[in-house]
């Protein structure tokens, strides 16, 4: 197989840097300051969250960059309603 193609991209992906979806949930919670992580979960429709803010928005595409090196878009969040939404989108846009 020719390297540098989209499926190599995806396999490297995939072993390298992709992480669970439990793993996502789990940076996500991080994001908040007075939310338990516990409370949290892949089904957790994350709109409804109090603390929930443009600003955390933000800092969940710049995580989703950090850590997985996809670009999230406002309307990727915009459009998600859960936790794994979220996680559904970053690995479409392997």
């Amino acid at each position: 197989m020719e390297t540098g193609t989209r499926v190599d991209n995806v396999i490297n992906f995939t072993i390298n840097i992709m992480k669970t979806l439990d793993e996502f949930v789990e940076l996500f919670a991080e994001l908040f300051d007075t939310v338990d992580p516990e409370e949290i979960h892949a089904d957790t429709v994350f709109h409804d969250i109090d603390e929930w803010s443009s600003l955390i928005g933000l800092s969940v595409i710049a995580m989703v960059d950090d850590e997985f090196d996809v670009a999230l878009k406002g309307d990727d969040v915009m459009n998600s309603v859960t936790v794994e939404d979220l996680y559904n989108r970053v690995v479409e846009k392997l």
